[in-house]
């Protein structure tokens, strides 16, 4: 079931938030995620956390034809967009009462795809400049609410455990389709090496081996010249070798680049790139 993931991450989030006190929900949590060359970070509560990921769950409860918890009046942008909006017209500060309809909202997203016909696949959910097919859209937003579930939890010093490993497998798959994608986009801004070849879409080119171990892992072979060429085992030029949960950190932009405790072995210039590539899939 593709909202499998994140029926399931909610649940879990949502466990860990019932026994919380109105202090718990005023606690300060900081955001973090990677942009350009470095970390940034933003201040919020326990409350503001869940108040972002209700606003950008509304992404797809708009693309599936549900009501936008911001309103008719939500502005035209992606996750950042959303949630300064939402922030700015709650009432300071947010309080637990966010809780409900967050918790209402992934019922039913999940309640209706349940039930929808196998065109709901060809959706696309925007992201306020690129889109995510409806199924990756879910896994993404599963991979949030644990990233932020891990925030609240290290905020208010809780226990948490990662997902389930076939979740995890599923999370880092997402995030390994994406890496071209990024790579790409961090070449078009020129953050990144530019292509040492070009090749017609779909023919095969240079490629990195992705290994990532423990719970959920296996190995990811990716394009590093374009988003449209064939990954080509006979082709790869670079290797990298990292934990699952270290990967996933630096997918969130919780760790930098150049704090990964990677095994590498090739091309340093295509590593570094990749490297960066996955910690710029982050965002507040």
């Amino acid at each position: 079931m593709w909202a499998s993931p994140y029926d399931t991450e909610t649940a879990r989030l949502d466990a860990l938030l019932q026994d919380f006190g109105d202090s718990e929900w005023h606690t300060p949590v900081r955001l973090k995620w990677f942009e350009e060359e470095r970390r940034r970070s933003q201040r919020t509560t326990v409350a503001g956390v869940i108040g972002h990921l209700m606003t950008v769950d509304g992404m797809i409860a708009t693309a599936l034809g549900l009501d936008d918890p911001l309103g008719a009046d939500a502005p035209p942008g992606g996750p950042t967009v959303r949630t300064e909006y939402f922030w700015g017209a709650s009432a300071k500060p947010t309080t637990r009462q966010v809780r409900e309809p967050w918790r209402e909202q992934g019922h039913t997203l999940v309640r209706t795809v349940s039930f929808a016909g196998r065109g709901v696949a060809e959706l696309a959910v925007d992201y306020g400049g690129f889109a995510l097919p409806l199924g990756d859209a879910f896994l993404e937003r599963a991979f949030e609410c644990w990233v932020h579930a891990w925030d609240i939890a290290d905020a208010v010093d809780y226990p948490y455990e990662p997902p389930s490993g076939p979740h995890l497998h599923r999370m880092i798959d997402l995030a390994a389709r994406m890496l071209p994608g990024a790579l790409a986009e961090r070449r078009r801004a020129g953050l990144a090496a530019p292509p040492r070849t070009l090749v017609a879409a779909g023919a095969p080119g240079r490629t990195l081996h992705l290994e990532i171990e423990g719970a959920g892992g296996g190995g990811w072979d990716i394009a590093l010249d374009s988003p449209g060429a064939k990954p080509s085992p006979e082709r790869t030029v670079a290797e990298i070798a990292l934990d699952g949960i270290e990967f996933c950190q630096l997918a969130a932009g919780h760790i930098s680049p150049e704090d990964v405790a990677a095994g590498q072995h090739g091309d340093r210039e295509a590593i570094r790139d990749v490297l960066f590539a996955a910690a710029s899939l982050s965002r507040l």
